[in-house]
């Protein structure tokens, strides 16, 4: 399972190039284009880029701990190779716990946390065509943050929406 989310830190040179919502306090900025159900479709031009980046997105806390939340960031790179899937989870997460994902019932695996932010700490993958899929046709998706290795919080995060985002994704 853990072979759908290869996790990218060794290969930040070519995230590097996806400049949009990539700099501390830029993950929530930029204009709405469109909202598809529960997600929102926000687009920037960054510094020296030559055109507009988009970004679907989904901001959601845990409902029992109002402090504790994600940012879910869905994009394409700027070369349009690639499909990243990028949360921004709060500070204080366990490291090496990594972030873990479930589609419904489905255990999809962890992946690690490639660095920390003065605002979080940011987990990115790249998207498969078979966990893409299962993101279109699931309900919800429940990412799980450790603040101790016995503590996981489940934070769910509705899929409403997410197929026909993820098809308006320039």
């Amino acid at each position: 399972m853990i072979s759908r989310l290869v996790t990218i830190a060794a290969s930040l040179a070519l995230v590097s190039a996806v400049s949009v919502f990539n700099a501390p306090g830029a993950l929530a900025q930029g204009e709405i284009k469109a909202t598809h159900g529960d997600w929102q479709m926000r687009c920037d031009t960054p510094p020296g880029a030559t055109g507009e980046q988009c970004a679907l997105m989904q901001n959601v806390t845990a409902a029992d701990r109002e402090n504790v939340g994600l940012s879910v960031i869905i994009l394409r790179t700027a070369d349009k190779k690639a499909r990243i899937l990028r949360v921004l989870a709060p500070l204080g997460v366990l490291l090496p716990s990594g972030l873990g994902l479930r589609v419904d019932d489905a255990d999809i695996g962890r992946a690690g946390f490639v660095r920390c932010l003065p605002n979080g700490c940011v987990a990115e993958v790249i998207l498969e065509d078979a966990l893409i899929d299962q993101l279109k046709n699931g309900s919800q998706a429940t990412f799980i943050i450790f603040q101790t290795p016995e503590e996981g919080i489940g934070i769910p995060i509705s899929l409403n929406g997410f197929s026909a985002g993820y098809a308006a994704l320039p």
